[in-house]
């Protein structure tokens, strides 16, 4: 028996909404004249970084709630990987930070189900995998 309900239709449409500004700045990369593009890849480099965080603040949540020292540890590595995103060049960091949401969800994908949250995991395949396609997207575009 899950832990926690399967996401509700608030937290689909919730998750929705925050892709958009990964949307909109891997469309905009491509879409605006070049000279827009440093501002552009900083916007969707800052909110990549906050959004793999995140992803990383919600192992502290599990540690708190049923203990352990991996959720902790675990918790504070895509915080750690997405901090010297924001230090390389726009294309380097869409890549590393891609590969981190893809990163977070490899390991989700083993730790919800052992804390009761395995109904979550196709919410979060399918947002982090368009966010992490829009990263990609928007370092070729960079």
């Amino acid at each position: 028996m899950p832990i926690a309900p399967a996401a509700s239709a608030t937290a689909h449409r919730l998750g929705l909404a925050g892709l958009l500004p990964f949307l909109a700045g891997a469309a905009l990369l491509w879409w605006l004249p070049p000279d827009a593009a440093p501002r552009i890849s900083a916007a969707l480099l800052a909110y990549a970084a906050l959004i793999v965080s995140f992803l990383g603040g919600i192992h502290w949540g599990l540690g708190f709630r049923d203990g352990g020292s991996w959720p902790f540890v675990w918790g504070v590595m895509p915080s750690l990987g997405a901090w010297p995103a924001l230090l390389l060049p726009a294309r380097g960091g869409l890549l590393l930070l891609g590969a981190l949401l893809v990163l977070c969800y490899a390991v989700d994908r083993v730790r919800y189900p052992r804390h009761g949250l395995a109904e979550w995991l196709p919410l979060r395949l399918r947002l982090s995998g368009v966010a992490a396609l829009s990263c990609f997207v928007g370092a070729a575009g960079a």
